[in-house]
C-alpha cells in the first residue's frame, strides 16, 4: 500500500506521547526506554524549569496532588517554586533523559514554561542532540523569538485549524516567514489538501492524538509528516505496513 499524498518526511517521524504511555508510566525514563525499543523513531514529552534551574519532565505543572478527608484533592507544588531535589523520584530531567536513552530518537517537546527554553537548548546542544529537537509552543511569536536563539532546532506551532483567523494557507506563508518547520494539528483537522498546502510552503505536516490503527493509517494516506500516538505498537506496526509495502 503506498501512501496517496507524498510526505515530506517518508516514513514519518513516530512520536511516542510522553513515552509509552499505553504501556508504560508516562513520561518516566522506563517509559521513554520502552518506546525505543518498541520502534518508536521519535519520544514526545513536556518540559518545565525547577526553581534551581533544572529541566524535568512532566505533564502537569504542579507535582504531590493529595486525597482530602472530602475526597477533593489539593493542588500540589508548582514544579517552578520547588528544586529539582524535591522532586519525585520517577521525574527525569532531559539531561537523565540523553544519558538513559541516548541521542538516536528525534525529541518533540512542548516548553510549558518559556523560561525553561534556554536550558533546553543548552542541555540538547551538550550531548550533541540539537539537530534532532522539535520545540513546540501554541503561540507562534514565541516561537520566532526562538528562532534567532537556537537555529539548529526544529520549531513546531502547535494548534488547531478553527482557530486560524486568517486561514491556513496565510498560516502556513506566516511560518516560512518566521523561519518556524512545522505545524501540529489535531489529527481530525488533516485532510490530503491541507497537507499538500503545507507542503508546497515546505512547512511539514504533524498530526496528534493518533490512538486507533485507521487515525494512523489516514494521517499517513495524506502525507502526513510525523505522528503522535500513546500506543507505539500499533504506531509501529502501521508505519512499517505502509512503507514496507510501498517498497515493494
Amino acid at each position: 500500500m503506498a501512501t496517496r499524498i507524498p510526505a515530506l518526511l517518508a516514513p514519518p517521524i513516530g512520536f511516542a506521547h510522553r513515552g509509552a504511555r499505553a504501556h508504560a508510566r508516562e513520561n518516566t525514563l522506563e517509559a521513554f526506554a520502552l518506546a525505543h525499543r518498541m520502534g518508536a523513531t521519535g519520544i514526545e514529552t513536556d518540559a518545565w524549569l525547577t526553581a534551581d534551574g533544572e529541566v524535568v519532565l512532566h505533564h502537569d505543572p504542579r507535582v504531590g496532588r493529595l486525597p482530602t478527608r472530602s475526597s477533593l484533592r489539593i493542588p500540589g507544588r508548582r514544579i517552578a517554586r520547588v528544586p529539582r531535589a524535591r522532586l519525585p523520584a520517577h521525574i527525569p530531567t532531559l539531561g537523565e533523559y540523553y544519558q538513559h536513552c541516548g541521542t538516536a530518537l528525534h525529541v518533540s517537546i512542548d516548553v510549558k514554561n518559556a523560561a525553561a527554553f534556554d536550558r533546553v537548548i543548552a542541555v540538547a546542544r551538550e550531548r550533541g542532540a540539537a539537530e534532532r529537537l522539535w520545540l513546540c509552543h501554541p503561540d507562534a511569536d514565541v516561537l520566532q523569538a526562538w528562532r534567532s536563539t537556537a537555529p539548529e532546532v526544529r520549531l513546531v506551532h502547535s494548534t488547531r485549524l478553527g482557530r486560524l483567523p486568517r486561514g491556513p494557507e496565510r498560516h502556513a506563508a506566516d511560518l516560512v516567514a518566521a523561519g518556524i518547520d512545522a505545524v501540529n494539528f489535531h489529527r481530525e483537522d488533516w485532510n490530503g489538501g491541507l497537507t499538500t498546502l503545507y507542503h508546497r510552503f515546505g512547512v511539514h505536516a504533524f498530526g496528534w492524538d493518533a490512538q486507533q490503527t485507521r487515525h494512523i493509517a489516514e494521517l499517513v494516506d495524506v502525507g502526513i509528516d510525523a505522528v503522535y500516538s500513546d500506543h507505539v505498537d500499533r504506531m509501529t506496526a502501521t508505519l512499517a505496513r505502509f512503507f514496507e509495502d510501498a517498497h515493494d
